[in-house]
């Protein structure tokens, strides 16, 4: 279906997650974040306040800020995740990006997994708190079953969104297969973000018409610009 450059910008999460990412690097991206309309920034926990203040500096008080947390191994124990995200949210951060323990889910340890998620929820309770399952890796090494329960063990343990992939993974970012997989697994419980190796228009529609309803683009610009 057509979708309208507007209508795409207001589903972004605008990214910037390099370990080399500066200051000045992140308020330059909250700045463009501005000028594009995107929904977000995702950035680093410790980059929270620079972001924080980049956004009032554009005057962009409807720009929400995102960190991350077990970024990106998620082999964090699940006591840090949770207080990593603890302090992005008490920075200001409202929106907290975990990344699941791979390794338990891929070994069926769903428990594991549960109570990972879970410990990060009760840690940040008011805070938009999005599940990333690395779902190419789930797909290379289990099959479409996992990926179904480890989605649906997210809802259960309380996220928000499932999202595909850290995009640092070697096994690959967002694919149509696991948006549609995931959007199967969660109906209308949550939100779907599909992140990770999507660089043109193209690429971001497939994923929305897939059932994304939340993209997570470093290179938003050049996605935008191929749309109307």
């Amino acid at each position: 279906m057509a979708r309208t450059r507007a209508e795409v910008a207001a589903l972004i999460d605008h990214t910037l997650l390099k370990p080399e990412a500066t200051p000045d690097e992140v308020a330059a991206l909250v700045s463009e974040a501005a000028e594009l309309g995107v929904l977000a920034v995702c950035v680093s926990p410790s980059m929270v306040p620079v972001a924080l203040e980049s956004v009032r500096a554009a005057r962009a008080p409807y720009l929400l800020v995102a960190a991350v947390a077990g970024f990106p191994s998620g082999k964090h124990l699940p006591a840090v995740k949770a207080r990593e995200a603890e302090l992005a949210a008490a920075a200001g951060a409202t929106e907290i990006d975990m990344v699941i323990d791979v390794g338990a889910a891929v070994a069926g340890e769903l428990a594991a997994v549960h109570a990972d998620i879970a410990e990060v929820r009760r840690a940040v309770p008011e805070t938009t708190l999005k599940v990333i399952i690395e779902s190419a890796a789930l797909l290379a090494l289990t099959d479409a079953e996992r990926l179904t329960a480890v989605c649906r063990t997210a809802a259960d343990a309380g996220a928000d969104f499932v999202k595909t992939s850290t995009g640092f993974h070697p096994s690959g970012g967002a694919s149509v297969q696991a948006v549609q997989l995931m959007a199967a697994a969660v109906g209308d419980r949550l939100g779907v973000k599909a992140s990770g190796g999507i660089r043109t228009a193209t690429d971001a529609v497939a994923m929305l018409d897939a059932g994304a309803t939340r993209l997570g683009l470093s290179g938003s610009r050049a996605v935008l610009d191929g749309l109307n």
